[in-house]
């Protein structure tokens, strides 16, 4: 059985990000930890609704497998 490789996201740690997950889901959030799984911990997050309201959700686990698309909000160096 291979291992998992932990993905590259050392660069997004204390970044501000926005994933979009299935379900149609847009989350925002600091980037505060990550797993080998790319299980994300976000601090501060909010949820954008489909009106485009603002939901607060505070410290948040994202599983890896609902994220489709990742993007930083910060400039990474």
């Amino acid at each position: 059985m291979s291992r998992a490789h932990p993905p590259e996201l050392k660069k997004y740690l204390d970044k501000q990000l926005s994933l979009k997950l299935n379900g149609n889901r847009k989350v925002t959030g600091i980037l505060r930890g990550f797993d080998p799984f790319m299980n994300l911990v976000l601090d501060e997050a909010q949820e954008e609704s489909r009106r485009g309201e603002k939901i607060p959700l505070g410290m948040i686990v994202v599983r890896g497998n609902a994220v489709y698309l990742l993007e930083a909000l910060d400039r990474i160096s």
